[in-house]
């Protein structure tokens, strides 16, 4: 969910990292997928360079990268708070990787709650929401960035959103563009249940109905499944009906979306 967003006052990049699921059809990932992260890492680390200031909503490595750090050099940092309403994963993870920045941010703060501002630019984190239906993943901030009137907000991995508290900080804020962390169809029945997916499709009609958004990328664990469209073609419809855009991330920087993990059995009968 690497998100890069600029305006007038600051340069931002939310979540700079990437990652492959390392299991899926009982396979690791295919070799086009690891040229692919390897192409989007260099493109993450670009962008990280020429920012002013990262965000890190979680400590997944889908969200940070431990290991590759010099690019947070003489930044400013806006991170989870790394020891309440966190689950010990997180707290271990995100205990090596403050030891790790050591000496490199220009200032880290921790972002939970909080708002920050930058000339006419403000930048809002919501209080810390569960990663997916509970609390075993952790928790995550969502983020508000707006500027002279315009409006995006940036879910992180609510998987869904299927609970009240992860939907009511994207209500408050009423954005133009959400980008938001679609339910993890790819699991239904499984990690995911029924009834959160409804709850979830019911909630990001509430969201077009309720809100002035315009755009509603939808990406992110969503993409996992290859039929997520049709499992959420009633929120595809709402959209219709209110003249709402809602898309992948791919479709809405103009190219054709390429499920690779979601593909890996095809890829790995072809090549």
């Amino acid at each position: 969910m690497a998100t890069y967003v600029e305006t007038e006052d600051v340069k931002v990049l939310i979540d700079p990292a990437v990652s492959l699921g390392p299991r899926r059809f009982g396979l690791p990932p295919h070799r086009l997928e690891l040229e692919r992260m390897d192409q989007a890492w260099n493109d993450i680390k670009s962008y990280a360079s020429n920012c002013d200031l990262l965000i890190v909503t979680h400590y997944h490595y889908d969200h940070h990268n431990p290991d590759e750090i010099d690019f947070y050099r003489d930044k400013t940092l806006y991170i989870k708070d790394p020891k309440n309403n966190i689950n010990k994963s997180q707290m271990e993870r995100a205990s090596h990787f403050l030891k790790e920045l050591r000496g490199l941010p220009k200032a880290v703060e921790f972002a939970d709650g909080r708002s920050f501002q930058h000339a006419a630019t403000t930048i809002k984190f919501s209080p810390p929401v569960y990663h997916g239906t509970n609390s075993r993943l952790g928790y995550v901030l969502e983020t508000s960035i707006s500027c002279h009137g315009e409006k995006m907000v940036f879910s992180s991995d609510v998987e869904g959103p299927s609970l009240d508290e992860q939907v009511d900080f994207i209500l408050s804020e009423r954005p133009d563009l959400l980008i938001l962390d679609g339910p993890m169809t790819y699991m239904l029945g499984y990690r995911y249940s029924v009834e959160s997916l409804a709850r979830s499709v019911a909630n990001i009609a509430k969201i077009i109905t309720e809100t002035t958004v315009r755009v509603i990328i939808l990406d992110h664990h969503l993409l996992r499944d290859q039929n997520y469209k049709a499992k959420l073609a009633k929120v595809y419809e709402c959209a219709e009906e209110n003249g709402v855009r809602v898309l992948s991330a791919a479709e809405y920087a103009g190219r054709e979306p390429d499920l690779l993990e979601a593909r890996r059995k095809e890829l790995y009968a072809e090549i």
